[in-house]
């Protein structure tokens, strides 16, 4: 999906979407990583934070999006960080040449139903006492994706929009990735978080929830829906839907948004 991706659009939620991926990275005890990866590093700001929290090691942001990418690169204006243009699924962390001290994966993973596979590789390329520190949404029951795939089932191309929103299936419950990760003789620390996000309490945008979810839940419909009157029916149809299951109050419109995060610690000296 890297040719829908936008940045702008994606940021306009900046400060919510920043706060999952700050208490996911305060559980991860590395303080002097030589070689930090972010897997799905989107525009950059995230992974900048850690340029930030570790200043001598090398940081490595991966994304499969040049749209992404160029933001991230004008983000980063001191050339902090190795920005590097790969599919995660077929990212090969041995092309680095050494072991890492540090990979992330913020609200990446939940698009690739093969990231239970790929995470044993990930793991084993970890240098003794590194991190492997991921988090994902959970909130695929929630209306915001509910009402999307009712929208697409009433829609002319149905057949081909339901398989595209299929991506909460790749998600797991916390329990699962404990075993998973604990399997890869790693210690594991694993919750989940619902936030209740407030949007737009200053009522700047009529359609607040529309607004979040066209930066990231509805890319799939995007990606197929190229003719402009196609998409406009779509989205005029899913909007409706939301403002009945998120309505606005005095202080804003209240999004409840359920994330799952796993911290893996592999046994060894910590850094």
């Amino acid at each position: 999906m890297a040719d829908t991706w936008n940045p702008e659009q994606y940021d306009k939620f900046s400060g919510h979407r920043q706060r999952p991926f700050a208490d996911l990275m305060s559980r991860v005890g590395a303080s002097t990583p030589k070689i930090v990866v972010d897997l799905g590093c989107g525009p950059g700001s995230l992974t900048l934070t850690m340029a930030q929290r570790w200043p001598d090691a090398q940081i490595i942001g991966v994304d499969s999006s040049a749209e992404m990418l160029d933001q991230a690169r004008r983000n980063d204006r001191d050339g902090r960080v190795e920005w590097m243009r790969s599919d995660v699924e077929s990212w090969d962390p041995l092309q680095l040449g050494e072991q890492i001290d540090v990979i992330t994966s913020n609200a990446l993973l939940q698009w690739l139903p093969s990231h239970r596979q790929l995470m044993p590789g990930w793991v084993a390329a970890l240098a003794p006492g590194g991190w492997f520190a991921m988090q994902v949404p959970g909130n695929f029951n929630a209306p915001s994706h509910t009402l999307l795939r009712e929208v697409a089932a009433r829609a002319p191309r149905a057949n081909e929009l339901l398989p595209r929103l299929r991506a909460g299936e790749a998600v797991d419950e916390p329990s699962t990735y404990v075993a998973l990760l604990a399997g890869l003789g790693c210690d594991v620390d694993a919750w989940e978080t619902t936030y209740q996000h407030i949007l737009d309490p200053d009522g700047a945008q009529d359609e607040p929830v529309l607004e979040w979810t066209k930066g990231t839940a509805l890319l799939p419909v995007f990606e197929l829906l190229k003719e402009e009157s196609e998409r406009a029916d779509f989205v005029a149809a899913y909007g409706s839907a939301l403002l009945q299951a998120y309505p606005r109050q005095s202080f804003g419109t209240v999004f409840a948004f359920r994330r799952i995060f796993a911290v893996a610690h592999m046994r060894g000296t910590l850094l």
